[in-house]
């Protein structure tokens, strides 16, 4: 009882205000401006009226083509991304909580990446896909790698998939290191004493007991997946071109991406907020469904 009423104290929520004061001038402010601006057609210039126009910038943005493209390149690279970082980080995870020598440096080498920030990260990648690889597959006399991949439109996007698993697996890995570093060695010692083969004492015991990582780490993954943008614009700026529904447009353009030019290129601000609004609320309704159904998912572990 003590505890609850000292919650209910002015100094608890004297404590509370900076926070409160923060969040609501950084987060609630601007989306609720965010959700107004999104029905009118501003422009950000000073000075210019701001009309009126309901749902006419929503309208337009489901009948450009370069948005749906944008939408469904996004549910493809988010999708591709969580299985291949949870993968490589559980992985990792593995190898580096094993009885192996030096694995503590090897956990710190595998986490730096996640320690360099998207576009200078994206510039360092373009340097690598667009000349070395290329120099070396002209060397080589290899046909593949001498031509640059993100000048192909089937393989720039696997470039993307590829830097964003680079970056944030080490990150992932730690996770999964804490989790698994909590798991009791007894149950996995008696389990190997009664003959369980590892794959065994993965499956059983293991990944059961490590489920509220993996809601963690899915949630990290799809967030950060799906609102990708600094890699995207450093390493691909969107391109090649390429045609989609009988129209050309940028076949790596993301949705944040797409956002920004609509807002920023084309001066169209009125438009890119509502494409904001839309984006916020379709990965705030995945992110929930993810984390309902992984928080089921542990109860029946």
């Amino acid at each position: 009882m003590g505890d609850r009423a000292g919650k209910n104290t002015p100094i608890f929520f004297l404590f509370l205000l900076p926070v409160t004061f923060a969040f609501t001038i950084i987060i609630i402010i601007p989306l609720i401006m965010g959700v107004y601006y999104s029905f009118t057609d501003w422009n950000a210039v000073p000075g210019t009226p701001i009309n009126w126009v309901g749902l006419s910038n929503y309208a337009v943005m489901f009948q450009d083509v370069a948005f749906l493209h944008a939408f469904l390149i996004t549910v493809v690279f988010s999708i591709v991304c969580i299985a291949l970082i949870n993968l490589v980080a559980f992985g990792l995870a593995l190898l580096v909580t094993s009885k192996l020598r030096l694995s503590a440096l090897y956990r710190a080498g595998f986490f730096v990446p996640n320690l360099i920030g998207g576009i200078v990260l994206g510039y360092i990648w373009f340097f690598i896909f667009n000349n070395a690889l290329p120099d070396i597959g002209r060397l080589l006399g290899i046909d593949f790698l001498s031509e640059s991949f993100l000048g192909n439109r089937y393989l720039s996007l696997l470039t993307m998939i590829i830097v964003t698993t680079w970056q944030m697996a080490g990150y992932i890995m730690m996770i999964f290191v804490a989790a698994i570093q909590s798991v009791p060695t007894s149950l996995l010692e008696a389990a190997e004493i009664d003959g369980a083969k590892y794959h065994q004492r993965l499956r059983y015991i293991m990944v059961p007991l490590i489920a509220p990582a993996f809601t963690i780490t899915l949630f990290l993954t799809l967030v950060n997946s799906f609102r990708m943008f600094d890699v995207n614009f450093a390493l691909t700026a969107g391109g090649p071109s390429g045609i989609f529904m009988g129209q050309a447009l940028w076949t790596t353009e993301l949705l944040a991406l797409n956002i920004f030019e609509t807002a920023h290129r084309f001066n169209e601000f009125a438009q890119g907020q509502a494409r904001a609004i839309v984006f916020f609320l379709t990965l705030t309704l995945i992110a929930l469904i993810q984390v309902y159904f992984n928080k089921r998912k542990e109860i029946e572990m």
